[in-house]
């Protein structure tokens, strides 16, 4: 280790080649919160992360294990299992009333059409905001297995639409209201009749009390 007078030890995780410190300063600086996309050789992770002076808050997460429970049955760390997971991570972060992230793939080294990317590709489908660059993106062939398998593109569609379904369960209890204001409607029809049978009962009440007059004319 280099030494001197005006030598700075770099911090314990640049050392290691795990956080460039230079680069995270840049994205803290924007304010949003980050979409950490990492990478291991079995596994895909995307967590939304937000800045904390007491430390960074995960606020959404996804890992491509739990596409297993949905119908996956491919590899988790592939370039289909990374738009998957992304996709999920984009529907949580939605939920959780996150809108727009900035990529952060720490030491990484981005390629284009590579697995990182296709994550952001997963994230952008599913309604969020994720600045990224033209053509950076993997084809749509690649994103759904094509060039692995054929028959992977059926099971691209299956999970994403296990992933969709279960927003469309919570959102039917929003139809039912709609139902029930019809029955006012039809209250408010029963209320005429009885309306007109109040106006009428004093023009009754007014020729009973009229017939007395003439009774008491003719005796006269």
């Amino acid at each position: 280790m280099a030494t001197g007078p005006r030598y700075k030890v770099p911090f314990r995780r640049r050392r290691d080649n795990q956080t460039d410190y230079y680069v995270r300063k840049k994205l803290l600086t924007s304010g949003a919160p980050r979409a950490v996309v990492r990478r291991s050789s079995k596994n895909i992770s995307v967590q939304f992360v937000n800045f904390g002076m007491l430390g960074d808050a995960t606020a959404a997460s996804a890992s491509s294990k739990e596409l297993k429970a949905l119908g996956w049955n491919g590899s988790c760390a592939n370039i289909p299992a990374a738009y998957l997971t992304g996709y999920l991570a984009g529907k949580k972060a939605l939920k959780a009333g996150i809108g727009y992230a900035v990529l952060d793939i720490g030491m990484q080294t981005p390629a284009k059409g590579a697995v990182l990317f296709a994550s952001v590709a997963g994230m952008v489908d599913a309604g969020l905001e994720v600045p990224h660059g033209e053509g950076v993106l993997p084809s749509e062939e690649r994103l759904n297995g094509g060039h692995i398998n054929d028959s992977l593109k059926g099971s691209v569609e299956a999970v994403k639409n296990a992933i969709g379904g279960g927003e469309a369960k919570k959102a039917a209890p929003k139809a039912a209201p709609k139902k029930a204001e019809k029955a006012p409607k039809k209250a408010e029809g029963d209320a005429k009749p009885k309306a007109a049978a109040k106006e009428k009962a004093p023009e009754g009440e007014a020729k009973k009390k009229a017939a007395p007059k003439k009774k008491a004319k003719e005796a006269e």
